[in-house]
């Protein structure tokens, strides 16, 4: 038993220690995804560790082990309820002032595409768009994308597929590359139903894997950020980041972009993963900047998808 706390004890302070360094690597960054399941590990561990343990340096491992859980509670604290709110929902908009939002993640090789179909003509979107699209989930979308008067796609067999639809005015819209990796993203300016403008990034950069270290996930994100800050127009990011919201990566999205995130003080939302509660975090994102009413930020059901999709409702 005391060999088995000492190993996973380790594990949970290097899990804990890892992202301190802001390394680039895969298996560095993975760690900030998981936080607040270190923290219930670390937690538990201590009072196994308290229990059971029969070791001299009992009670410094304890110590040690509720402070790494405490911190990485700290680190989802502001993801909660509990929390202050940075966005105070906007009430009592008259509908033809709102904008319905609606973004997913597909899954490239899930086969419901009617049940996607099905929710897209549900919810009636104003501005859709689709991640992880390839040709025969674009082919299997045609009548649903029909009913859109602008569509951008580039569909791709390699997980990183993107279609963009809209029924708002567009001033400009197109499919662009903000990282040497072959990632498309979707920049927009588009028209409110009064006339107001507001610009539209959506991202669906790489994610920490073996093999894909974040370095041009991360450049992808700041550039997006920075193009933010110079816009005359208020900016809504939206898309699978493949980035928790509390990473130091997302923190400086935001700081750089003047955002405002839906989830601080309401909530984690989690995202990913559909099919396993208790592997879930929330990594896809919609931040908004200020001249941007947040009317209702959501998860929809699922799919069949890896990923929920996420419906926002905003307003000018």
């Amino acid at each position: 038993m005391d060999i088995l706390i000492w190993l996973v004890a380790a594990a949970v302070v290097a899990a804990t220690v890892l992202p301190f360094t802001n390394s680039v690597r895969w298996w560095v960054r993975m760690w900030e995804f998981p936080r607040l399941h270190i923290a219930i590990l670390a937690l538990g561990l201590a009072g196994v560790t308290l229990v059971w343990g029969s070791f001299a340096f009992k009670i410094p491992l304890v110590i040690c082990l509720l402070a790494c859980g405490l911190f990485q509670l700290a680190k989802v604290f502001p993801y909660t309820k509990f929390a202050t709110k940075e966005i105070t929902p906007t009430q009592n908009v008259p509908k033809d002032r709102e904008i319905t939002l609606l973004a997913a993640n597909v899954l490239m090789e899930n086969d419901r595409h009617d049940d996607l179909a099905g929710i897209i003509d549900r919810e009636d979107p104003d501005v859709l768009l689709l991640m992880e699209t390839d040709a025969v989930w674009h082919e299997a979308l045609t009548d649903t994308l029909a009913k859109y008067p602008t569509v951008l796609a580039h569909p791709l067999d390699n997980y990183y597929g993107l279609i963009f639809a809209t029924r708002l005015t567009v001033v400009s819209a197109e499919i662009v590359f903000l990282a040497d990796d072959n990632t498309p993203a979707v920049c927009a300016e588009l028209r409110g139903p009064d006339g107001t403008g507001f610009n539209y990034i959506g991202l669906h950069p790489r994610p920490p894997v073996p093999g894909n270290d974040t370095e041009t996930r991360d450049k992808q994100i700041k550039r997006a950020a920075l193009a933010t800050k110079a816009a005359d127009w208020p900016t809504i990011a939206i898309g699978d980041f493949n980035d928790v919201a509390w990473s130091w990566t997302s923190q400086r999205f935001k700081h750089h972009g003047n955002f405002l995130d839906p989830r601080v003080g309401h909530g984690m939302l989690s995202s990913f993963h559909a099919n396993y509660w208790f592997l879930r975090v929330p990594i896809d994102q919609m931040y908004l900047t200020r001249g941007i009413g947040l009317v209702s930020f959501e998860r929809l059901e699922s799919f069949g998808s890896d990923h929920f999709p996420i419906k926002s409702v905003i307003t000018l």
